[in-house]
């Protein structure tokens, strides 16, 4: 018997890309998810050689940055820019600064951002970057000096309609803010080649917010679509960062109750409902760590450790950090009466939690579509740059909102399409890929 084409090219990906596991892994993951439509296209896709384009990225960029510490050693670390796919529009990604950062993880990240960046209709391509600098327990000064080196040659490859990187882990707004000044003094334009900027040099209000609330936006608009609503529902929502804060947040208006937050070492239950602002205090003003709320709020519960899904609810959040929702999680989930999951972090639920999701019914939004709304938001604030305007947060919040309905609707979409209503995983892979995969067969071989 021969080989499908998705396996054939996937043999392939391993064999090519020796020792890059998460680039194996993300590439089996999507191409899985989209047999249907490759076997559905298989003569047109094999003849214009789809998906083994799909899977190269168009150039990767590595580099030495060199930069001197404090004490005056000059220090060298990697620098890469890995531009995976420009079919739509420019290459959109973070900039990740870690130890962990490698070529094969950057190529992970890059080609899953293809799609997401395609599913939510704006006109960005999929790219990735970074180096293995850490920024933790480095001087203002030595952040700076690696970051002026790293854009010294980073700068020949990027621009507004070229590739506009973002930020990621260790990359914030200090990060950002000498990035963009020694990209400036480098080629003399003020223009959007960064996104995730300080508000008074472009950034734009609402990115803050941006992902929580577009993780919130598209659950209300799943629930409505079969038959229900936000309104009077139970949430837990797991992690007490950026996205967690922000979900809370725009449940609670829409009229959930939320009941519980997490952070690494353990979680709080508060059956009256989380008061956001005793929180917000906590981990924005103080960084100090989620059981203190129970100072403030003695009626609460602290508990240490794991083990935040297993209290009763209606609808599951997490916003923490990979695989930390797995099947025995997913199983409480369910048993005590959980029906929808939405993923607020990237690939929060491990393989076998989400199949248990799609097995038993209930509804399940993968990352790729529910967290979308921090890369919309970022294409938007490219967007604001581009006219030389600012708009309102009002103005952003409601391009979000739409932008999150209509993932939805082109997740659905596909799903139907396919045979698979009610799969979401498959129609936001789907989604996304299509449009890519039809920009490039119009575009010719390139």
């Amino acid at each position: 018997m021969n080989m499908s084409y998705v396996d054939e090219i996937y043999a392939k990906v391993v064999e090519q890309n020796p020792g890059e596991k998460e680039f194996h892994q993300a590439v089996k993951e999507v191409l899985d998810s989209l047999r249907l439509v490759v076997d559905a296209n298989e003569e047109k896709y094999r003849k214009a050689a789809l998906l083994e384009r799909l899977v190269e990225p168009e150039r990767i960029i590595s580099f030495r940055v060199p930069w001197v510490d404090d004490k005056g050693q000059v220090q060298v670390n990697k620098g890469y820019r890995v531009q995976f796919n420009s079919a739509i529009g420019p290459y959109k990604g973070g900039l990740r600064l870690h130890p962990s950062v490698n070529q094969g993880i950057l190529k992970f990240l890059g080609f899953e951002q293809t799609f997401k960046n395609s599913l939510t209709g704006l006109p960005i391509g999929g790219g990735k970057g970074g180096s293995n600098f850490d920024p933790k327990g480095k001087s203002d000064r030595e952040v700076m000096a690696f970051c002026q080196s790293f854009m010294t040659e980073l700068y020949k490859y990027i621009g507004a309609d070229q590739d506009v990187p973002a930020g990621d882990i260790g990359v914030g707004a200090r990060e950002i803010g000498y990035m963009y000044g020694q990209y400036k003094r480098l080629t003399g334009l003020y223009e959007g080649v960064l996104t995730g900027k300080g508000l008074t040099y472009g950034g734009s209000l609402a990115r803050t917010q941006a992902t929580g609330y577009g993780l919130v936006y598209i659950v209300d608009e799943m629930l409505k679509q079969n038959g229900n609503e936000m309104a009077g529902k139970t949430v837990v929502v797991s992690g007490s960062g950026n996205v967690a804060i922000y979900a809370t947040e725009k449940a609670q208006q829409l009229g959930a109750r939320v009941v519980a937050l997490s952070d690494s070492n353990g979680y709080i239950y508060d059956k009256d409902g989380i008061k956001l602002d005793i929180v917000k205090d906590i981990k924005e003003v103080r960084r100090g760590r989620i059981k203190e709320y129970v100072d403030a709020v003695p009626t609460a519960v602290y508990t240490e450790g794991k083990g935040i899904w297993t209290i009763p609810c209606d609808i599951a959040l997490p916003c923490a950090t990979q695989n930390e929702l797995d099947l025995d999680g997913a199983k409480a989930l369910k048993a005590n009466g959980c029906f929808a999951v939405a993923e607020g972090a990237n690939m929060p639920s491990t393989r076998e939690a989400t199949d248990f999701f799609l097995e038993n019914g209930m509804l399940f939004m993968p990352g790729k579509a529910a967290n979308a709304g921090g890369v919309a938001t970022s294409a938007l604030e490219m967007t604001q740059n581009s006219e030389r305007l600012s708009w309102t947060f009002e103005e952003v919040d409601a391009k979000l909102h739409d932008i999150m309905v209509n993932i939805f609707a082109k997740a659905d979409d596909a799903a139907k399409r396919y045979g698979v209503p009610g799969n979401y995983v498959a129609g936001a892979n789907i989604a996304g890929f299509e449009k890519v995969a039809d920009a490039m067969l119009a575009q010719g071989i390139v």
